[in-house]
């Protein structure tokens, strides 16, 4: 025999292996955290943190003694030391010794007081105006917090979606020098009487950053028992219990009522208890990328042993593609069904070399029904999207049902892909219609296609968008504007979450029908794995809605669930690869 050809010797008993310890960044292990969550308390520590922050409070009135340039810095730089979005640190401190600018300040806040007091009941007015607001001039120290804005908030993580993060930090680094300085025992004020332009033009600030507000700084020539705010009758703190919600805002406060869920994902144990095996490999955490995260969730889903599975593809002809939508004729349908039920199609051939079976649905194809294949063909009338409703409700419940009882029934993974010419312009108007997106953000060339086709997908789309209106919920938009294929492929989702059977997607129709099973069943997301990136237009928005990174993006065209069925043999060598490397002690 070649040398070269020689295969492995079956693995001997198990050998464990010293855990590598980094020398840089966290030493301990998943098994070391595991053993005692809570060993990275302080707990010498914490009772000091807690009476700091219990004595915190707003000081008015000040020694005129300097605060030293040590201190100073320690209360800097706890205050650099705050949580940030995105590790931004937009804080910037200007601190004012000057004494001119702060009688300049002091006439800003006298003005400003006066202003608000006018706007007030007369008692609330008497009792601002009674205030003692003198810590401007009397503290030695006078610190303007600012927030350099000038990142654009899509260039800093977490601030696409809060743009205004970048304030919310300031005022973290805020809370920290208040906290430094109560324990250093000096005190502080917050000023925040000032107009915020009249401030920025008293210290120069450039457009772009903005500023939080005066803080004085020095020795406290008061020793308040209690907030001085609660002591002068303003208000009183309320109990903890008034301030904590748990899960939800009440309904009987506004609220509106938690959306009706009968699926849940895997729980914490299993989630991290996938991860802490992983962290017992001998090789570092994440070593296999996008891949690891995948078998991750499969194994958190109690299936990591799986060594096959299936391929369902879902097929259906479109009443759309008379309105030229496709380069091919509808009878392309039927004969790739055909290939596939005689394990030839490019679907059931890749299926086959990753080693899983085929299952093949009949959900509408043109003609009689296919010997061989699943039978779910609605009963209803068929519309083209843009005069009429693509199916009835009645029969998108008998879809999803028979689509439930697939994905229920299946054994190891369940990669999902489907056939039907024109059904890139169905999918594309039912991302539109569950999203909200553009057709022209979400209509692609298809298979084949070229630039007079793709206008007519557009105007199909925007016009069955037109017809059926606006944010439908899940089920209402498969029946406006989905297809028999795609209710089959939303049921088989819905249905394999409910086994806790991993879901291999395909490309973008099999994505769109997941996505509907997610917006009915949010817990079914925890057993989708994405298979692929397919060249498709707006296959990455609807990836971005389910919160998934596909395994593959190699700028597919096959559909018929090829792209499943290569992203599933890839997974199951990552399973298998996460069950045979050797374990560290």
């Amino acid at each position: 025999m070649d040398p070269a050809r020689a295969r492995p010797a079956a693995p001997g008993p198990p050998v464990s292996y010293p855990r590598p310890v980094p020398v840089i960044g966290d030493a301990t292990s998943a098994a070391q955290r595991a053993g005692d969550p809570a060993a990275w308390a302080m707990p010498e520590e914490a009772d000091g943190l807690y009476a700091v922050v219990a004595a915190r409070r707003d000081v008015r009135r000040y020694r005129p003694d300097p605060v030293p340039d040590d201190v100073l810095r320690r209360v800097l730089a706890a205050g650099h030391a705050a949580p940030s979005v995105g590790h931004s640190q937009p804080w910037r401190f200007v601190v004012v010794r000057d004494a001119a600018v702060r009688d300049r300040a002091a006439v800003l806040t006298d003005r400003e007081r006066l202003r608000q007091a006018a706007q007030m009941e007369p008692d609330a007015a008497r009792r601002l105006l009674d205030l003692q607001l003198e810590g401007v001039r009397e503290a030695p120290l006078g610190i303007v917090v600012c927030c350099d804005r000038r990142t654009p908030a899509a260039g800093v993580l977490g601030r696409a979606t809060f743009p205004d993060a970048d304030l919310w930090s300031c005022a973290a680094a805020i809370q920290n020098l208040w906290l430094a300085a109560r324990a250093e025992g000096l005190g502080m004020g917050w000023v925040t009487l000032f107009r915020p332009e009249e401030l920025a033009g008293l210290v120069g600030l450039p457009d772009g950053v903005a500023t939080l507000g005066w803080l004085c700084l020095g020795w406290p020539d008061e020793r308040p028992p209690a907030p001085g705010l609660e002591r002068a009758g303003w208000s009183r703190r309320l109990p903890l219990d008034a301030v904590v919600v748990e899960d939800r805002w009440p309904v009987d406060d506004g609220g509106p009522a938690a959306p009706p869920s009968h699926l849940r994902a895997p729980g914490r144990q299993a989630v991290v208890g996938a991860r802490d095996e992983a962290d017992r490999l001998l090789t570092p955490p994440g070593s296999l990328g996008v891949l690891d995260r995948a078998v991750d969730r499969v194994v958190a889903l109690g299936r990591g042993a799986v060594t096959g599975g299936t391929l369902v593809l879902a097929a259906a002809d479109h009443p759309v593609a008379a309105r030229g939508v496709s380069a091919y004729g509808g009878h392309v349908t039927r004969d790739v069904v055909r290939a596939a039920l005689a394990g030839t199609s490019v679907g059931a051939t890749a299926a086959a070399a990753a080693g899983l079976a085929t299952v093949v649905v009949d959900a509408g194809v043109a003609g009689d029904p296919l010997p061989g294949a699943v039978d779910a063909r609605p009963a209803g009338p068929r519309g083209d999207l843009t005069s009429a409703p693509a199916l009835t409700p009645a029969d998108v419940g008998r879809l999803l049902d028979a689509g439930r009882a697939l994905g229920a029934a299946q054994d190891g993974l369940l990669a999902l892909g489907e056939v039907g010419v024109g059904n890139t312009t169905v999918a594309a108007a039912l991302a539109a219609g569950l999203l909200g997106a553009d057709p022209a953000d979400v209509t692609g060339l298809g298979s084949g296609a070229d630039s007079e086709v793709l206008e007519r997908k557009r105007s199909v789309v925007a016009a069955a968008l037109a017809r059926a209106g606006t944010g439908l919920g899940p089920a209402r938009a498969l029946a406006e504007l989905g297809g028999p294929e795609l209710a089959v492929l939303t049921g088989a989702v819905l249905g394999a979450a409910e086994a806790r059977t991993p879901v291999v997607l395909d490309g973008f129709a099999v994505s769109v029908a997941a996505l509907a099973a997610v917006l009915l069943e949010p817990g079914a997301q925890a057993c989708l794995v994405a298979g692929q990136r397919s060249r498709e237009r707006g296959h990455d928005l609807v990836l971005q809605a389910l919160g998934l990174e596909p395994l593959l993006d190699l700028r597919l065209r096959a559909g018929e669930g090829a792209g499943a069925a290569l992203a599933a043999g890839l997974l199951l060598d990552g399973l298998r690869v996460r069950r045979t490397t050797a374990r560290t002690g």
